[in-house]
C-alpha cells in the first residue's frame, strides 16, 4: 500500500451532489484537508469551456477563502505547477483530461511535487487520473491519449460515481459491477467503487474513506467488499502474492 507519509490527496467521487451546488457536499472535507493554504492551482483540462469552468471553480473556492489560478491560463504551465501550494483537477471527460496532462509534459511534475508533499485534490476524472491508469474510467474516449498510464499517486485504480445494480432494471447492458470485474480478469491492481459523495482521503501512509454513502472494494478473485465511512482501507487495498 502506500509508504511515502509526504503525499496528501482528498479524492471525490464527484464535484456535485444531486440537489446540492458545485463542491457543497465536499467543503468540509475541503477546507479541512488545505487548511491554511492561500490559493489553488486549478487543472480544467476534462473540460472544454475551460473558461467558465475555471470562472465557476474561482467563485466556488472564494467563497471558503482560497484564491485560485488556472493553469490553462499559465503562459509557463510548468512554472505553475512548480509554484503551487496545492491543485485541483476537476471533471469532466478523463480521457481529455489526460491528453492534455500528456501534451504538456506535466504528470512526472505533478507526481513529483504530489510525493513531495504539495496537497492534491480530484474530482471525478481528477481521482481518476490520481490511479495507476484511468483503465476503470466509465468515460468514452473521445481523444486518444499517449498512453492509458496515469499520475499513479495511488496504488489502486478508482472508479467514481459508482453505481450498485438495480435488480429492477430492465436495462440489458453489463452493470458497473460487471465491467469492474471484466477489469480484474484483465488486472490485479484493486478497485475503489466511489459512490456518489464518498471520497478517499490519503495522507500519513492511511487511506480513509470518507462521505456518508460508502464504497465497494473490487479485488482479483474475491467477492466485492462494502466498506462504510472512516474505514482504513490499507488492507484491503494490498494486493497479496
Amino acid at each position: 500500500m502506500e509508504t511515502n507519509n509526504a503525499k496528501r490527496l482528498l479524492l471525490l467521487s464527484t464535484s456535485k451532489l444531486y440537489g446540492r451546488e458545485y463542491m457543497d457536499h465536499a467543503e468540509t472535507e475541503t477546507r479541512d484537508f488545505l487548511g491554511t493554504i492561500r490559493a489553488v492551482l486549478f487543472v480544467p483540462f476534462a473540460i472544454a469551456d475551460r473558461d467558465g469552468y475555471a470562472a465557476k471553480t474561482r467563485e466556488r473556492f472564494a467563497a471558503m477563502g482560497y484564491g485560485v489560478e488556472s493553469l490553462h491560463q499559465a503562459t509557463d504551465k510548468r512554472q505553475a505547477v512548480n509554484e503551487a501550494e496545492a491543485i485541483f483537477i476537476g471533471g469532466g471527460n478523463t480521457f481529455r483530461l489526460l491528453k492534455t496532462l500528456y501534451d504538456f509534459e506535466l504528470l512526472p511534475l505533478i507526481r513529483a511535487r504530489v510525493e513531495n508533499g504539495m496537497p492534491y485534490l480530484g474530482a471525478s476524472a481528477g481521482s481518476n487520473v490520481a490511479g495507476p491508469t484511468i483503465r476503470t474510467t466509465n468515460d468514452m474516449p473521445i481523444v486518444e491519449p499517449r498512453s492509458f498510464n496515469a499520475l499513479g499517486l495511488v496504488s489502486f485504480q478508482i472508479n467514481p460515481h459508482y453505481l450498485d445494480p438495480d435488480p429492477a432494471s430492465t436495462h440489458m447492458g453489463e452493470t458497473r459491477e460487471e465491467r469492474l470485474l471484466q477489469f480484474l480478469e484483465e488486472n490485479e491492481t484493486p478497485v475503489v467503487g466511489l459512490r456518489e459523495g464518498a471520497m478517499l482521503r490519503v495522507e500519513s501512509g492511511r487511506t480513509i474513506l470518507k462521505g456518508s454513502s460508502g464504497a465497494r472494494i473490487f479485488r482479483k478473485g474475491q467477492a466485492p467488499v462494502e466498506v462504510s465511512a472512516d474505514s482504513d482501507l490499507k488492507e484491503l487495498l494490498t494486493i497479496v502474492k
